[in-house]
């Protein structure tokens, strides 16, 4: 997505283990237990002790069937499940629409341990001529419908610092198309344009479901036109030194299409910040050049906003030709200095009766991912 933000990032080490945490600089996984080491794979079984024929597992050491995620993407197909071990797996990886219910599990159920990372941004030349683009600087591609991950970290860390001389900064972290899409206690990291939950086309509504996850970043870090729930979820916005003055960018950048009557619901979730008070915005709409009919629509419930977003001005334009006012944003009973209604045309707020229709069961509709079990 286009921003005004291009100016270089001098900070190192931006991919945090929790907020307020020392930075990790390497992603390196935390040195294995010896259980970890005798077991790589948890009580998720092993290549000699499958839990089905469909069942693959990956370890960079050797252990598993395959030493690479894409590997294994590449070998399974509809249906299959893959048990990744404890290793920073450096690599682009991208499951298409043909590999469908695919599930991604990291074996030591902690999503730290398990990093999927690549440092592509949009200005990034690529090897044949032409540069990556927003879309093709993805870490992580998902096309497939029916994805589920759990304890997983999708991380880009390109870093604006290293590369002056780009000015298309948008670095994601992961790309999810599919209707039916969830995620579970995952992390993504990166800076401009993080996670880009969106879909295959544009008369398509994809489905997705974020519970207990931790997105980070500064400019539009969550993004899209999917119709996504955010449930339980922390958000938190990372200081800059290249830039001298607020806004240092927002959280969610919505680019809901036009006949689509549902897009990004956050609820029950907290937004933090590194960075000084009043910093950030919430939101902004994203009308792309590709669909100008557009409407954004975010909606942010019973939800905890830090003192880093800006109370007074939450929103603001990404062009002044289709103002926030004019687009779908609401919220309802949020809580914490951010969420203060200072100027109350500056914060549209659901009725009670409203807010009644403004559940995950709405919006995903006979979908219940929150039900699935591992």
């Amino acid at each position: 997505m286009s921003s005004h933000v291009h100016r270089s990032l001098s900070r190192r080490g931006f991919l945090v283990a929790s907020a307020g945490a020392v930075p990790v600089l390497a992603l390196a996984p935390a040195p294995a237990r010896a259980s970890g080491r005798q077991r790589p794979f948890g009580r998720y079984g092993s290549p000699a002790a499958r839990l089905d024929p469909k069942t693959l597992y990956v370890d960079p050491l050797g252990r598993g069937d395959h030493t690479s995620v894409r590997a294994a993407v590449t070998a399974a197909g509809s249906g299959w499940t893959l048990v990744v071990a404890p290793g920073t797996y450096r690599e682009t990886v991208a499951v298409d629409r043909t590999r469908s219910e695919m599930t991604w599990i990291g074996a030591s159920e902690n999503p730290r341990d398990v990093v999927v990372v690549y440092d592509n941004a949009a200005g990034t030349p690529k090897p044949g001529g032409g540069t990556h683009g927003t879309t093709g600087s993805a870490t992580t591609t998902v096309q497939a419908d029916g994805f589920t991950a759990r304890w997983i970290t999708f991380a880009n860390d390109w870093l604006r610092a290293d590369h002056p001389d780009i000015s298309d900064t948008q670095a994601v972290a992961l790309k999810v198309q599919g209707d039916r899409s969830a995620f579970h206690h995952c992390r993504f990291l990166g800076h401009q344009d993080t996670l880009y939950a969106d879909s295959t086309a544009l008369g398509t509504f994809a489905r997705q479901y974020f519970a207990h996850c931790y997105a980070e970043g500064d400019v539009d870090f969550v993004f899209g036109r999917a119709t996504a729930v955010f449930e339980q979820c922390h958000f938190r916005t990372l200081s800059r030194t290249d830039l001298a003055g607020a806004p240092y960018g927002f959280v969610f950048a919505p680019s809901t299409a036009g006949a689509n009557p549902l897009g990004y619901l956050v609820t029950r979730s907290r937004v933090s910040s590194e960075a000084p008070d009043g910093y950030y915005k919430l939101a902004r709409p994203w009308v792309p050049s590709s669909d100008t009919t557009a409407r954004p629509m975010l909606t942010v419930r019973d939800t905890r906003l830090g003192p880093g977003i800006d109370a007074v001005e939450p929103y603001a334009n990404m062009s002044d030709s289709y103002p926030w006012q004019a687009q779908r944003f609401a919220e309802y009973r949020n809580t914490g200095p951010g969420a203060a209604v200072t100027v109350p045309a500056n914060r549209p707020q659901l009725t009670p009766r409203q807010a009644r229709s403004a559940t995950r069961a709405a919006w995903l509709g006979d979908w219940e991912p929150w039900k699935e079990v591992c």
